[in-house]
């Protein structure tokens, strides 16, 4: 790709960052959108969009033309995390939301752990059809979006008042549950809850938590195979050797979230991912020897990754109301990924 787009000097880096301002800026009023438009309508209208640009991707043939499809791609696509967490909190108490938001994370996470091996799979299709390795990557993980999409808008229920799954027993009990959950709350639009949400210090202090949380596991995304190949490993080996981190951390993310819930703590358990992901970070800044190092990586996952669903927990049992709600998670989840 970088030879077929001529990605020289920083312009593969601008195509990669470029993603993150429309996907931060956008995800306030994706949420707000999310209340008017029933969340069965909204998560998979925008996931049929970005799975379009990303499929579309495929027939890119000049730099510009990546930088805007990267712009709209963000666009389209910085609804889906803080509209899945924002949805999970109309179905859960707040007691219980960190284990739903740490098995929700733990997917991507696992997602991430396989991706560079897809990715070097489905570059092997290389002159198939006429395309290029990485045209095939965008293609086919474009389409498999778009299937994902369709059968959401046939899967999804919006509230436990309208889901059809349920008994008459259960929904009585779930809804009684969420309203003794959000007594005194409000769950109605007002411009006024979306005003309070922009102006309350209290989000902002969880804005710099969280982004003090998101660099460093934007960073052992991103680089796992090119750390693990820096050790001395072979290309190859270093897809492989990345899968390990991925998968050890989304069990211990989804351990964290069930003890958090069940001890309804959510600072320690932040407190203690971060210092065991410094420990992890030391290790891999200060070690040469490949087996120490790559145990860093692997500590470096273990510690970062679930502190995201432990704090996006922690701002959503205590913004308020619905719409308050729905915006802070947004403005956190927002501008924390500026750190991209």
């Amino acid at each position: 790709m970088e030879v077929d787009l001529d990605l020289v000097g920083l312009r593969y880096n601008t195509a990669a960052a470029v993603f993150f301002i429309p996907y931060s800026l956008g995800q306030v009023p994706s949420n707000v959108l999310l209340k008017f438009f029933r969340p069965s309508r909204w998560l998979p209208i925008i996931m049929v969009i970005w799975g379009l640009i990303m499929t579309l991707m495929c027939l890119v043939k000049t730099y510009q033309g990546l930088v805007a499809a990267r712009f709209f791609l963000g666009l389209a696509e910085s609804g889906l995390f803080p509209g899945v967490a924002y949805y999970l909190s109309f179905w859960y108490p707040r007691a219980a939301r960190a284990r739903r938001f740490a098995l929700f994370i733990s997917g991507a996470i696992v997602g991430g752990a396989f991706s560079g091996l897809l990715a070097f799979g489905i570059e092997k299709m290389e002159g198939i059809g006429g395309l290029r390795g990485w045209q095939w990557i965008f293609c086919l993980e474009g389409l498999a979006t778009l299937l994902v999409a369709i059968a959401s808008y046939f899967l999804m229920y919006d509230y436990p008042e309208t889901a059809s799954f349920l008994t008459e027993t259960e929904r009585s009990y779930l809804i009684q549950l969420m309203r003794n959950d959000s007594l005194g709350l409000a769950t109605h639009y007002h411009w006024r809850f979306v005003v309070q949400a922009l102006t309350d210090y209290k989000i902002y202090l969880q804005f710099f938590l969280y982004i003090g949380v998101v660099i460093p596991s934007y960073g052992i995304t991103l680089f796992t195979p090119t750390i693990i190949k820096d050790l001395g490993f072979s290309a190859t080996n270093a897809q492989l050797l990345s899968v390990p981190p991925f998968v050890i951390s989304s069990i211990v993310t989804i351990l964290f979230g069930f003890w958090s819930d069940k001890y309804q703590i959510r600072g320690p358990y932040v407190i203690t991912g971060c210092l065991v992901g410094l420990v992890g970070y030391a290790m891999l800044y200060t070690q040469t020897s490949p087996g120490i190092g790559y145990i860093g990586s692997i500590l470096v996952a273990v510690g970062v990754f679930p502190c995201v669903p432990i704090d996006l927990a922690w701002i959503s049992s205590n913004a308020g109301g619905d719409i308050k709600r729905g915006v802070a998670i947004a403005m956190v989840n927002g501008f924390g990924n500026l750190g991209g």
